[in-house]
């Protein structure tokens, strides 16, 4: 089986699509692993957009069929964002600890009934010949008061998720990688890589 280009540097993000995408059959190697160092930047002004950016520029980089994705947080009472700019919202250098920060001092005053939010994901792989496929995924929650829990990443300690009763980063790996967006997306993978590889 050919080998599978994550082209992410987010350690969070690595360890989580290692665990969703085990079963596929085809060896994920990261752009570290493979000696890429090019930043390729994120231009678009959509999740497919900037997906389909990373995954094409790296395709013909490492010369492997080339997993990137754009997920973001979208909060109903923010008219939507941070949507695209979730991981700049705080700034360029800043932590997921500031990022949770701006957000809760943003929704301050927001009542609990209008805090609702969405998570979402879009996966594309591309092919170093320009073939281009893309997987979609989302999950639905609240926004909570203050931050909750130890794992996860990015801005799952306050995205709340009322059928569970829990926050994000209070779930083990394997149920969040049952439910979130990025395991949405993921779960269409499988069938996107058949189509590719045809």
């Amino acid at each position: 089986m050919p080998s599978i280009l994550l082209a992410s540097t987010n350690a969070g993000k690595i360890r989580e699509y290692r665990s969703l995408l085990s079963g596929l059959g085809y060896p994920l190697v990261t752009l570290a692993e493979q000696g890429i160092s090019k930043v390729v930047t994120e231009t678009g002004s959509s999740y497919e957009e900037n997906a389909r950016i990373k995954a094409t520029a790296y395709a013909e980089l490492g010369h492997l069929i080339t997993l990137a994705d754009d997920s973001g947080l979208e909060v109903d009472a923010l008219g939507g964002e941070p949507g695209v700019h979730s991981a700049r919202f705080a700034g360029e250098d800043a932590t997921d600890a500031d990022r949770i920060r701006t957000l809760l001092a943003r929704l301050d005053g927001i009542p609990w009934e209008k805090r609702t939010a969405c998570f979402k994901c879009v996966i594309a792989l591309a092919t170093a010949e320009g073939r281009l496929e893309l997987c979609r995924g989302e999950c639905q929650g609240m926004i909570a008061f203050e931050a909750r829990g130890e794992s996860g990443f990015g801005y799952d300690p306050i995205f709340y998720l009322p059928g569970i009763g829990k926050a994000m980063s209070e779930l083990p790996l394997e149920i969040k990688n049952e439910i979130s967006h990025r395991a949405q997306a993921s779960q269409k993978v499988h069938e996107a890589l058949k189509r590719l590889c045809s």
